[in-house]
């Protein structure tokens, strides 16, 4: 059927033969022909948006470690061994600068009441291991008591002295000749004797050299630095 654009009214009549007629409805014609009436109404379209949400979380720190400080407490000196040693030549003898001592020994030449008392308790160990008893040798006291004397002195702790002097360069150097075998034990810190001779004890390079049955000969030195600490020389000989 062709389509006729143009306004149309309905009529319609009842059993009574009255008639009415509808609201007018405008007709309009699409390009093939097909008749398109117009809308009474226009949908609305319901868009759903999908919102992404980046949730941003409170961060989470991670720690820095935190370090339990501790403090470092000074250690308790300990004796530092020299190792035993013989020598087949005689070296050659180095004079020595005697260093200013903080504390002089009393008169004698078997030093100290302190230097003597570490004689005897040295004496008590080695015979606890079958070995004669040490004999206190005038120029070993003097060779000990210098290198004590000069460790406190000029604040240092070793077995060779500010100069470059070995403990045999100072054995010699005090007037000891002949031998065939030296050793020296030094320590720092210890205030009495007996103290000390036990950390030497405790010590195994240190308790070698004292229980060295070979050596028949010993000097001890011990001088105080500005702070009162006592630093300590046992030096040993076989002649």
């Amino acid at each position: 059927m062709a389509c006729a654009p143009g306004t149309y009214y309905a009529t319609a009549t009842d059993y009574r033969g009255n008639s009415g007629k509808s609201k007018p409805v405008k007709l309009t014609c699409s390009p093939t022909g097909t008749p398109s009436p117009s809308p009474t109404s226009s949908s609305i379209p319901t868009a759903t948006a999908t919102a992404t949400a980046t949730a941003t979380g409170t961060p989470t720190a991670s720690p820095s470690p935190s370090g339990t400080r501790t403090s470092s407490p000074r250690p308790t000196p300990t004796a530092s061994p020299s190792p035993s040693r013989t020598v087949t030549a005689t070296p050659t003898r180095t004079p020595t600068t005697k260093p200013t001592p903080t504390s002089t020994s009393t008169s004698g030449t078997v030093g100290s009441t302190e230097e003597n008392e570490v004689v005897r308790l040295t004496n008590a160990e080695r015979a606890k291991g079958g070995c004669q008893p040490l004999k206190h040798d005038p120029q070993l006291h003097k060779a000990a008591y210098d290198h004590s004397a000069d460790m406190a002195a000029q604040n240092y702790f070793s077995h060779t002295s500010k100069d470059g002097r070995s403990f045999m360069d100072r054995i010699r150097g005090a007037g000891f000749t002949g031998g065939t075998g030296w050793a020296e034990n030094i320590a720092m810190g210890q205030p009495s004797p007996a103290s000390v001779v036990e950390a030497w004890m405790n010590s195994s390079g240190h308790k070698a050299n004292i229980m060295n049955c070979k050596y028949t000969l010993i000097g001890v030195g011990a001088a105080k630095n500005s702070k009162g600490q006592i630093y300590w020389t046992q030096d040993f000989a076989a002649r």
